[in-house]
C-alpha cells in the first residue's frame, strides 16, 4: 500500500476481494444514484452525506455517538472487519468514512485510492445489483485524540504551537463565498484547499503533498476544518499518511462556527 495502511490501490482491493476467504466489507460513500449505475463487486452503499453534525456541545457529542455506531452497526462492521471506502475520486466522503472508524479505534480501514473513476479506469469489473447490508453490533472506543469541538478550537486561538488547518475554498476562506450566517474564517487558520490533494483522481505523490503542507511543523498539533467535516477528514487523512502525529478534526466546522454569533471570525480585506 501506498504511505500507510489508510489507502489501497485499485490492484490491491481486486486482488482481495478475488482470493481472499475473509472479504472486506466495501462502503460504496456515493450516492444511490450514481451506485445503482454501477459500483465495485460486493459494495454496499452508505450515502454518507447523511451525516453532517454541527453541535460540539457535550450532548452534541454523545447524540453524535449514539448516532455513528447506529450508522456502522447497519453497514456489518465488527471488530476483526477490514473496511475500505470509496467514492468518485480520492476524495471526501470515503476520507469521512475512514476518519470515522478511526475516531471509534477501529484500525482496519482504508479508503480506495483514485476512487471508482481509476477502478473502471484500471478495467476492473463492475457489479449493477445492490448488495444487502447485515447488520452486527458495532461498539468501537471513542478515541478523543481526533475530534474537536467549538470549546477546543476557541481555547487554541492564537496559539503559536497549535495550526488550525481550512480545507475550503479561496473563496470560502476570504468571505466572498458565504454558507452560513457569517462569511470568512477561523481566526489565525491557514487556508490549504483540500482539492490541492488529487491530481487525476487520485492522491498526489508523498513529494508533491509534502511540499503543499509545508508550511505547517510536523511538530504543530493541527486542527483540521472545512464546512462540514468532509474536506477536513480528507486534509486529515493527508497529513497522517504524511507523519504528523497530532491532528484533529473540527467536527462541527464552519456549519457550526459560522452560524454561532458568540464565536469570532476574520474576514480577508
Amino acid at each position: 500500500m501506498i504511505f500507510l495502511n489508510l489507502i489501497i490501490s485499485a490492484k490491491e482491493l481486486y486482488k482481495r476481494i478475488d482470493i481472499s476467504k475473509s472479504q472486506p466489507i466495501i462502503v460504496d460513500a456515493r450516492s444511490f444514484g450514481e451506485y445503482k449505475k454501477g459500483h465495485i463487486p460486493g459494495a454496499v452503499n452508505i450515502d454518507l452525506f447523511q451525516l453532517h453534525w454541527f453541535d460540539t456541545s457535550k450532548k452534541g457529542i454523545k447524540d453524535f455517538n449514539r448516532q455513528t455506531r447506529i450508522l456502522l452497526s447497519n453497514i456489518g462492521i465488527q471488530r476483526k472487519s477490514q473496511v475500505i471506502f470509496y467514492d468518485d475520486v480520492s476524495g471526501v466522503s470515503a476520507a469521512r468514512g475512514v476518519w470515522l472508524l478511526l475516531y471509534f479505534s477501529h484500525k482496519m480501514v482504508s479508503m480506495l485510492d483514485g476512487g471508482f473513476e481509476v477502478w473502471k479506469r484500471e478495467g476492473y469489473p463492475i457489479e449493477i445489483k445492490s448488495n444487502p447490508l447485515f447488520h452486527s453490533k458495532f461498539k468501537g472506543k471513542v478515541d478523543n485524540n481526533i475530534l474537536s469541538t467549538a470549546g477546543e478550537v476557541k481555547r487554541f486561538l492564537n496559539n503559536k504551537k497549535v495550526v488550525i488547518l481550512d480545507a475550503r475554498s479561496k473563496e470560502e476562506f476570504n468571505g466572498s463565498d458565504v454558507r452560513a450566517a457569517r462569511r470568512g474564517h477561523i481566526p489565525y487558520a491557514v487556508n490549504i484547499d483540500w482539492q490541492k490533494n488529487i491530481e487525476n483522481s487520485s492522491f498526489k505523490n508523498k513529494e508533491k503533498l509534502s511540499k503543499i503542507y509545508s508550511q505547517i511543523s510536523k511538530n504543530s498539533k493541527i486542527i483540521a476544518y472545512c464546512q462540514g467535516g468532509y474536506r477536513a477528514a480528507n486534509a486529515f487523512l493527508v497529513l497522517k499518511m504524511l507523519g504528523y502525529k497530532n491532528v484533529k478534526m473540527y467536527l462541527g466546522s464552519w456549519g457550526e462556527w459560522g452560524n454561532r454569533i458568540d464565536l469570532p471570525v476574520s474576514i480577508m480585506k
